[in-house]
């Protein structure tokens, strides 16, 4: 346990403090993945095999994506431009967050990740605004995707293990995301900004090279290889420390989502013995804790990676966000 304690810290704090490690997270965390997991004894064939296999579905479409970019980069371009004029930039920005939300839980969060990506690279905005927009957009698809089993991992297990419907997640906390997304879609047209005197294709990016596609590729193959390693790792830790406590303390403990998978979190805590209230609690500290960090869901990673976001810049706005809404929910859960 000391020892997986010492692991989380240095997840938690070694990425803001050192360069190195923060430029080469996806390394980082694989090889605190691998340590978690054999200091805790849970490496096993098993877990190789899911490590190894979990990420390629992501990948793939990682892959897919970065070449579609490349080739159709014009046309992508023109369509983005054409939208954000039809509609004033700001207005344009707050209905792709929305939008993107409640997208992915059809077309799962890694799409909707990667769409945001392409729209992003596109529109002239300055660095602070990038950053604000993909963080909001983030968390949008990652409160969004957990509406439906088909969202993400996290809304599959959880209808695996409770042996629900396909709308059970909706219906359980609907009413709680459906406003957070219109909420984050409200603060992007606020707090995200246009450059002013430069159009969207002079401030587009130049087009990347079949190699930087591929190695970033490999990168969030590792990434999420390390993450799948990391939670698993943790499950001792879990089990003997937080499952059995109160609901109020496992939304707040549920934080630990902004570095670790919440997917095997989920698996973790959730039980059919546990009533509607609890379950809702355990899922939206969750989700909502997951858009604080880079690491802490698949959306993140995948825009951080390839609009080159560091852990400093995500966390320094995720941080703040994710706290408000954590409290937010927390009276209306607990308090109202």
């Amino acid at each position: 346990m000391i020892g997986l304690i010492i692991i989380l810290l240095l997840v938690l704090f070694l990425p803001f403090s050192i360069k190195t490690i923060e430029h080469n997270l996806e390394l980082f965390l694989f090889t605190m993945g691998l340590a978690a997991a054999t200091i805790s004894g849970v490496m096993d064939r098993q877990l190789i095999e899911k490590a190894v296999t979990d990420p390629v579905n992501i990948t793939v479409s990682v892959l897919a994506a970065g070449l579609l970019a490349k080739w159709f980069k014009a046309e992508l371009e023109k369509s983005i431009l054409w939208g954000s004029r039809l509609l004033s930039p700001r207005l344009f920005f707050g209905l792709t967050v929305v939008f993107l939300g409640l997208a992915s839980s059809i077309i799962t969060a890694i799409i909707a990740a990667i769409i945001l990506v392409m729209i992003i690279k596109v529109l002239p905005l300055d660095r602070k605004s990038e950053v604000r927009f993909t963080v909001l957009a983030c968390f949008s698809i990652g409160l969004g995707a957990a509406l439906t089993p088909i969202g993400e991992p996290l809304a599959t297990i959880t209808i695996s293990r409770l042996d629900k419907d396909f709308f059970y997640l909706l219906e359980l906390i609907g009413k709680e995301v459906f406003p957070a997304l219109i909420i984050f879609g409200v603060m992007s047209t606020i707090l995200v900004r246009p450059m002013r005197g430069k159009n969207a294709l002079e401030s587009a990016s130049r087009p990347e090279t079949y190699e930087e596609i591929a190695v970033r590729s490999v990168k969030i193959y590792l990434f999420v290889m390390g993450l799948t390693f990391l939670g698993h790792g943790f499950e001792p830790l879990i089990k003997t420390y937080v499952i059995g406590l109160s609901p109020a303390l496992l939304y707040w403990i549920n934080m630990i989502s902004a570095i670790l998978d919440n997917a095997t979190l989920a698996a973790a805590e959730i039980s059919p013995a546990m009533d509607s209230g609890t379950i809702r609690a355990v899922l939206l500290g969750l989700v909502i804790s997951g858009g604080m960090l880079i690491p802490g869901n698949i959306p993140n990673i995948i825009a951080a990676g390839k609009l080159n976001i560091t852990s400093k810049e995500w966390a320094a706005f995720g941080i703040p966000v994710g706290m408000v809404t954590m409290f937010l929910y927390y009276i209306i859960l607990f308090i109202y």
